[in-house]
């Protein structure tokens, strides 16, 4: 048995030290391998590990990570043509063809890490790397693993990662970590569907402490977790929360859950907050009944609202995320969405990137089975990954080019969330002049410095 070579390259993982790399080189290190680890977004690809490599694998977890990753292959090739070529993560099967024509030997979705590391053994018992034909292991795996703690020591300091910014001026270096993943729930726009389709995975509860462990001693005063909904188990989540708190009670947390589980586990919200999260992300997407009924989002405009009141009363922060342009999309409605946020005293709340984020249909999208979608959009696009759209009224499109131009500049700028939010206003009232309306004062804009800041990461592209 011979001593592989690899590389694992990761290229976007929304400004956090990457757990694609750290978990696998974990479980590659066990096999014997010798695993160097590269993260394209805080640093140059490493030119001499690539080309002395047996196995180059990309991590490829969203569609931004995979158009980087991509745009690295020619490069990676012409350093070392001989070397096997993977693509890994959610994103990895949904574009397998694509990838292979890319020269990509190995394609592994769903729970990677055990396909990973039967790749290199067998590439150390022999395999010739270059080999033409089918793959030993499945495209798509969801059995069972027996997690590993990752292994972080190859990884740039945390200190090079998106901080949690307190919104008083402190920041906090802050880690990440996965308690479950996949989804139980089967939302058609969402990418983890056509992968996970409605099942999830949980990760033992002492590999997330001793991960944790692992980064607060690494300077971490604030953890993410990253599963697609915290509450898809609460009997895991908040068991492991309490002993977060324990062990760590300076260390604070956030986490990401939909409207529909914050409401029917409402009686856990305080738990939450007594035990450290500072502020929970939820995928609102729209306030259109339309359009959640095309999303299948489970919840509606009204069940937002309640949420919104649950969080104020708890002073615990809400971080709404959006699609904001679809092709169901209208000029009023996406004025009616601004309204109201500026009503309920959000906009401290919502990045602005989430007023320009546009739909993306991946192959595979269960929004396909929704009939007149597919008549909405173009033909598939390999090479982008998805299936184009235009709107249907090309103000909406100029609309969303208007926002993102506004929304960059902001960030240029440095300008605060309400300033950024008033340019977009001004941007959303010249696409329909003859319903502009001044920009609303804000229903709590009175007693805003009374109450506590929102706290944020400071990464402001997370898409």
């Amino acid at each position: 048995m011979r001593e592989v070579r690899v590389v694992l390259i990761s290229t976007y993982e929304l400004g956090r030290q990457p757990f694609g790399l750290a978990s696998p080189a974990a479980w590659l290190q066990a096999t014997g391998a010798a695993v160097t680890c590269c993260d394209l977004a805080v640093a140059p690809l490493d030119g001499r590990a690539i080309a002395s490599a047996d196995l180059v694998a990309f991590h490829v977890p969203m569609h931004t990570a995979t158009r980087l990753a991509i745009a690295a292959v020619d490069q990676v090739r012409q350093l070392n043509p001989r070397a096997h070529l993977c693509f890994y993560g959610l994103y990895a099967p949904m574009n397998e063809a694509y990838l292979r024509s890319l020269g990509a030997r190995t394609i592994l979705g769903g729970e990677f890490e055990a396909g990973l590391a039967s790749l290199v053994r067998r590439l150390a018992a022999g395999g010739d790397a270059a080999s033409p034909g089918a793959q030993a292991e499945p495209v798509v795996s969801l059995a069972r693993q027996d997690f590993l703690v990752p292994d972080r020591t190859g990884l740039p300091d945390l200190r090079r990662y998106a901080r949690l910014d307190m919104g008083t001026g402190e920041e906090r270096t802050a880690g990440y970590t996965e308690a479950t993943r996949g989804c139980k729930h089967r939302c058609r726009h969402c990418p983890i569907v056509p992968v996970y389709g409605g099942r999830f995975r949980v990760v033992p509860r002492d590999v997330v402490l001793e991960d944790v462990r692992r980064q607060v001693e690494a300077g971490a005063r604030h953890i993410t977790f990253g599963d697609p909904d915290f509450f898809n188990g609460p009997g895991h989540a908040l068991p492991l929360v309490a002993a977060l708190h324990a062990r760590w009670p300076h260390v604070t947390y956030d986490a990401t859950i939909k409207i529909e589980h914050l409401l029917r586990h409402r009686r856990h919200l305080a738990t939450l907050r007594d035990t450290g999260c500072l502020f929970v992300t939820s995928a609102v997407e729209s306030i259109d009944a339309r359009i959640l009924e095309i999303f299948d989002k489970r919840h509606t405009r009204e069940d937002f609202l309640e949420v919104v009141a649950l969080f104020r009363d708890l002073g615990l922060a809400l971080n709404p995320t959006f699609v904001t342009f679809t092709p169901w999309t209208t000029l009023r409605g996406y004025r009616e969405l601004l309204a109201l946020l500026a009503e309920l005293d959000l906009v401290d709340h919502v990045a602005p990137i989430q007023y320009a984020i546009r739909l993306l249909v991946p192959a595979g999208s269960r929004l396909l089975d929704v009939p007149g979608v597919r008549e909405a959009l173009g033909a598939f696009d390999a090479a982008l990954l998805c299936y184009p759209w235009s709107h249907p009224d090309p103000r909406v499109d100029r609309l969303y080019d208007g926002v993102l131009r506004a929304v960059k500049e902001g960030q240029r700028r440095h300008e605060s969330r309400h300033e950024t939010f008033a340019r977009i206003w001004e941007v959303a009232s010249a696409a329909d002049a003859a319903a502009a309306a001044p920009l609303p004062r804000d229903a709590w804009a009175h007693d805003r410095a009374l109450r506590a800041p929102i706290p944020r990461m400071t990464e402001p592209w997370f898409c």
